[in-house]
């Protein structure tokens, strides 16, 4: 094995070469990249990953390209912010936020693992790129294909929020609406990639594109100071941030970054499309796939998800537990986050906050340990369920008189959570 970047089966283990595979021949399990951890352990410190600049690529021994990423080079390294007021509000002791809604240049963590899955396709000689998405992973395909020079191809359900739909037109992506769920549009964009040849991110690229994610939890460690937190909540589509997360806790700790100590992860679905959810709340890892997903949380809405069963494994194996909110709870907890911390978020992280507190009132997630929320994408690019939640702003006469009259008799709350 090289030192990075060659495939393994998660299931049989049997050893690939780099190229664009995921499946493997003999037991048809997922392909993961793998690193060899010993020569990188000799090689990467934390005094030489602080005296890089500040994005994804300062941990590039562990992340699975060959050369300089030829897209992306300024993705990631989003803040890590404590949250003060909403932790004081819940009565939490340590509470942070991982705050992606930020990320350059698509406002979403999927900058990180498409900026790994073009750079990969680019050193393959591939030349037209695509997707299946429910929204965020086609604004950053379509994002980083137009800086690359590169044809892309983004497939999408048809029914998917106005400003993602614009959010991917935008960059002259040949964007295709397809008449059914996200699980369809998956299958066809498989059997694109076996007839045509092309990189598509969350296919044949997905073992490479999957590693991206790392970058997320190598981020949170560092910025902690070097260690993990108590407890991590991650929002949930396809299932495969939480076990990236948790997969480079690990990384970390067996190349000597950190100490390794005990983290429960936890996962959010939307109640209406929660494969995943149900299954850890059953104590299983056999997912049962969702037909007619019905949620405010489109992007997190997969029916079968393709990481399910190594997520239920990597909640379960951690001590940790997972939670569905309703639409209303995941309104509300968009609001809560921008009321208390000023973090606009979209119904992903509405799922993540709303699963937080009911993981809180269950009492799954203690209020003196150290806990971070996984906030994954801006909340203008979902405005349409808020429409209903917020009042229209009271229109006024021009005169001071009219602004006091209102002051006075409406009296307008002067106090947030």
């Amino acid at each position: 094995m090289t030192a990075k970047g060659d495939l393994r089966c998660r299931e049989c283990g049997r050893e690939y070469p780099k190229s664009a595979r995921y499946v493997c021949e003999d037991c048809f399990g997922p392909l993961e990249v793998h690193y060899a951890y010993d020569r990188i352990r000799e090689e990467l410190t934390r005094e030489r990953i602080a005296a890089r600049a500040p994005s994804m690529w300062r941990y590039s021994e562990l992340l699975p390209l060959d050369g300089p990423p030829s897209v992306g080079a300024s993705v990631g390294f989003t803040p890590l912010v404590r949250a003060n007021r909403l932790g004081r509000h819940l009565g939490v002791r340590e509470l942070w936020v991982k705050t992606d809604h930020a990320s350059f240049p698509s406002l979403s963590f999927k900058d990180r693992v498409v900026s790994v899955a073009i750079s990969k396709a680019r050193e393959f000689g591939m030349e037209i790129v695509g997707c299946a998405s429910t929204g965020n992973l086609a604004n950053a395909v379509a994002s980083l294909a137009a800086s690359a020079g590169m044809t892309a191809f983004i497939l999408i359900p048809s029914d998917l929020e106005i400003g993602k739909v614009l959010g991917t037109a935008v960059f002259g992506a040949n964007l295709v609406g397809i008449a059914g769920t996200y699980d369809d549009v998956n299958r066809l964009c498989a059997e694109i990639a076996g007839r045509y040849g092309w990189g598509i991110v969350n296919v044949n690229l997905r073992p490479y594109y999957a590693e991206g994610s790392k970058s997320f939890g190598f981020e949170i460690a560092e910025q902690l100071g070097w260690r993990t937190p108590d407890h991590v909540v991650s929002p949930m589509a396809g299932g495969s941030l939480v076990t990236k997360i948790a997969k480079s806790f690990r990384e970390f700790a067996k190349v000597g970054l950190i100490e390794e100590r005990p983290v429960a992860f936890h996962g959010a679905q939307g109640d209406g499309c929660a494969p995943i959810v149900e299954a850890v709340r059953a104590g299983r890892d056999v997912i049962r796939p969702v037909k007619t997903p019905r949620t405010i949380a489109k992007s997190l809405a997969i029916g079968n998800p393709a990481d399910g069963y190594y997520a239920s494994r990597t909640i379960l194996d951690s001590g940790g537990f997972a939670a569905a909110p309703t639409d209303e709870e995941i309104v509300a907890g968009i609001r809560l986050l921008a009321q208390t911390e000023g973090i606009f978020t979209e119904t992903a992280g509405g799922v993540t906050v709303g699963a937080y507190l009911r993981l809180l009132e269950e009492g799954r997630i203690g209020k003196d340990g150290s806990t971070v929320l996984c906030i994954t994408g801006q909340g203008l690019k979902t405005l349409e369920p808020l429409q209903a939640a917020l009042p229209p702003p009271p229109v006024l006469g021009t005169k001071l008189e009219d602004f006091s009259t209102w002051l006075e008799k409406d009296k307008p709350e002067k106090e947030k959570p």
